[in-house]
């Protein structure tokens, strides 16, 4: 996680809950309870908006902290209809009572819903605010569960980590890219962070001329750390990754076409027929290719991983692929059906 920088959370289960799939993609031996052990017993992680709700770690939440004070408001359209009483309802609630989930709250006047994925309890939106504004976290999930409890009291803290300065948050955003991603972009850097552009832009410039960054050009300006220049690879292992939709190395479709000459859709929301890869198709990295994508399916009544369909987007030698794709798609079936 720390590595990563975030790790996407997503509620579609056709196949795994995307958080847990990124991370056994990168961790063989991974099992969700070490995500619950990260998050519940550890406090090493927490939740929050990054490009869209994720797993962070713990130790980067003075990043966050002026988001929490400022940026919630942007959401005001969402939250404007949760009343000032509602909010100190459930936060005296939880004060008293411990920590909650929506289902422990039965004393609400349900209201008409407002949006598809709104609730009639006036409660939810009241914790989703508080949540958004650092006052509550989610201290456990259970599935799509959430249980909220106050922040101070989960950490263990008096108040919030005094909130990071905006060079601190640009150095931080770049320190991330050039981790996780190796070979970066103003772009990159700043996915979902348009209006820091043009700072993150000089602060490359400036690392530029300290030495600590190298211009590349790859069909556009790039910067990497000069030690990764040197970094060897051996050519004759070529693991296979089954890679969510939401994998870090996916989301960014512009730099995974520019990357990998593959262009990902993510086809759940087309109308069957306009599908070409499938309903939840999954890329499938093969060394430095993606080779194939399988559109994906688990039956759990049966105890069985579908590929309802498999595209081929190599055109190098195909049968023995196909055989460690295979073995791949095993192992991925265990890990999914060991609960």
């Amino acid at each position: 996680m720390e590595h990563l920088g975030y790790v996407q959370i997503d509620t579609i289960n056709v196949v795994e809950r995307c958080h847990h799939q990124i991370l056994y993609t990168r961790i063989p031996g991974y099992q969700r309870a070490d995500l619950r052990q990260a998050q519940t017993i550890d406090k090493t992680v927490f939740e929050y908006w990054t490009h869209a709700l994720s797993y962070v770690p713990t130790r980067d939440l003075r990043y966050y902290v002026r988001a929490m004070k400022q940026d919630w408001q942007a959401r005001s359209a969402w939250f404007g209809a949760v009343k000032e009483a509602d909010l100190r309802k459930v936060l005296a609630r939880i004060r008293k009572h411990g920590a909650l989930t929506i289902r422990d709250i039965d004393d609400d006047v349900l209201v008409e819903k407002d949006h598809e994925w709104a609730s009639r309890k006036p409660s939810k939106r009241a914790l989703q605010l508080a949540f958004y504004r650092g006052l509550l976290t989610v201290s456990q999930r259970a599935g799509m569960l959430k249980t909220y409890e106050l922040m101070d009291r989960h950490f263990g803290w008096e108040r919030l980590p005094k909130p990071a300065a905006e060079r601190e948050i640009l150095d931080y955003l770049l320190d991330r890219a050039l981790r996780s991603q190796g070979i970066v972009s103003v772009d990159s850097v700043c996915f979902s962070e348009a209006r820091r552009k043009p700072a993150m832009r000089r602060l490359i410039e400036s690392r530029v001329r300290r030495g600590e960054l190298v211009a590349v050009e790859f069909e556009g300006a790039h910067w990497v750390q000069p030690e990764t220049l040197e970094a060897r690879l051996d050519p004759g292992n070529q693991p296979v990754h089954i890679l969510s939709p939401f994998d870090p190395l996916v989301h960014q479709r512009k730099r995974l076409r520019l990357f990998f000459d593959y262009e990902h859709r993510f086809e759940a929301y087309v109308p069957k027929p306009k599908r070409r890869f499938g309903y939840f198709a999954q890329p499938v990295l093969v060394g430095d290719e993606i080779a194939a994508v399988l559109d994906l399916k688990t039956d759990r009544e049966r105890q069985k991983l579908l590929v309802q369909q498999w595209t081929w987007i190599s055109k190098r030698s195909r049968r023995l692929r196909k055989r460690r794709i295979e073995e791949a798609l095993h192992r991925f079936e265990r890990f999914q059906l060991a609960r």
